[in-house]
């Protein structure tokens, strides 16, 4: 299966979902009035400015959209038409491009996706405020849709939506105090970093795969197991996207250039693993760029070269391929349908092996 024209022919159809229920200029027959009718007066104009404009602005800047596509490939694993679960789709897509939009404040950067962040080009207040209406708003299809819903299912999907949003702030607190150096960052292990990227990348994975098997009826052990095969496709995400951050030129230049996570001071497991394996003049090096949060490239390539030194890119790859396989074997022999199940086992392989 290809899958990267599989992915070039989901996203406009997740795009198009996303617009039924946020629309790019809200009007008085939008979903969001069906459900929730304004008491006194609609203000379009103003929710277009604050609401539409920055949301449409950070979503139409691209994205691999794999999120609602994992989504729709659980679905069909599980013997459902993929369009029967489209709608739904749009909440882990949502709620992510929200916590862009709220990360890139909170790490102070300044770009995202080649472009300035939502925050430069809209202000603090308007960027936060959006980016947590983004939490929120993908929600619309649940309320719009309780009717085809059974009270059990919209009970299930609810419940996964708050567990995962609890979890995705506990994985983001993680990563802000590491990369801040402080409550114990240079004496993390393996363990704390998957354990924060289950919070933070694997939640929204786990959250989409969750939703997907409670919305096609499969039983609660399925769920779970199906939860814990996405969360570590999200964990091998993340762990691609830093070994991306320091080797792939095309993929850091959307970010600010090569080492952007060094800058940002990240505490990635090839920080982890070489800071384990480093001799104490290496490892004191290795903490000191961190902790500058440094721009110049000349020591970011000297942090990249210390990593490289103890193996640790290979390491985190191997660590990724691992972790996949290992969740994969839990799941394979509970799958009914073997076309769309082999679509999902490539699927989570391409995304540990992408270059961009």
């Amino acid at each position: 299966m290809d899958i990267e024209k599989f992915l070039e022919q989901t996203a406009p159809k997740i795009d198009k979902a996303i617009e039924k229920y946020i629309p790019k200029k809200f009007s008085k027959d939008s979903v969001l009035f069906q459900v929730t009718p304004p008491m006194y007066s609609y203000n379009l104009e103003t929710l277009n400015k604050a609401i539409s404009e920055p949301i449409w602005e950070m979503l139409e800047r691209g994205g691999k959209r794999w999120r609602p596509a994992l989504f729709l490939l659980i679905c069909e694993a599980l013997g459902k038409d993929a369009d029967y679960c489209l709608d739904f789709a749009i909440i882990p897509e949502v709620i992510h491009n929200g916590t862009l939009i709220v990360d890139d404040i909170e790490d102070c950067s300044e770009m995202r996706r080649g472009k300035p962040c939502t925050y430069k080009i809209y202000g603090l207040d308007i960027a936060v405020n959006a980016g947590n209406a983004m939490y929120y708003l993908p929600l619309l299809p649940l309320m719009a849709q309780s009717a085809k819903l059974s009270p059990e299912m919209q009970r299930d999907v609810y419940e996964v939506y708050v567990q995962e949003m609890i979890n995705l702030s506990m994985g983001q607190a993680m990563d802000i105090a590491w990369h801040r150096g402080i409550a114990n960052a240079d004496q993390l292990d393996e363990g704390d970093y998957l354990q924060m990227c289950a919070y933070k990348t694997g939640t929204l994975a786990r959250m989409a795969a969750k939703m997907a098997a409670v919305l096609a009826g499969a039983n609660k052990p399925l769920v779970e197991k199906l939860g814990s095969f996405a969360e570590s496709i999200g964990v091998a995400f993340q762990m691609q996207d830093d070994v991306l951050d320091l080797t792939g030129q095309e993929f850091a230049k959307k970010k600010g250039g090569v080492g952007q996570d060094i800058t940002e001071g990240k505490r990635s497991l090839m920080v982890i693993y070489t800071l384990k394996k480093a001799d104490s003049a290496d490892r004191k090096r290795l903490i000191e760029i961190l902790n500058m949060h440094t721009s110049d490239q000349t020591l970011r390539d000297e942090a990249i070269a210390l990593m490289q030194k103890y193996c640790a890119i290979e390491h985190v790859k191997r660590t990724a391929a691992q972790l996949v396989e290992e969740s994969w074997s839990e799941v394979d022999k509970l799958l009914p349908t073997p076309l769309a199940k082999e679509k999902l086992k490539a699927f989570a392989e391409f995304l540990i092996k992408r270059s961009m």
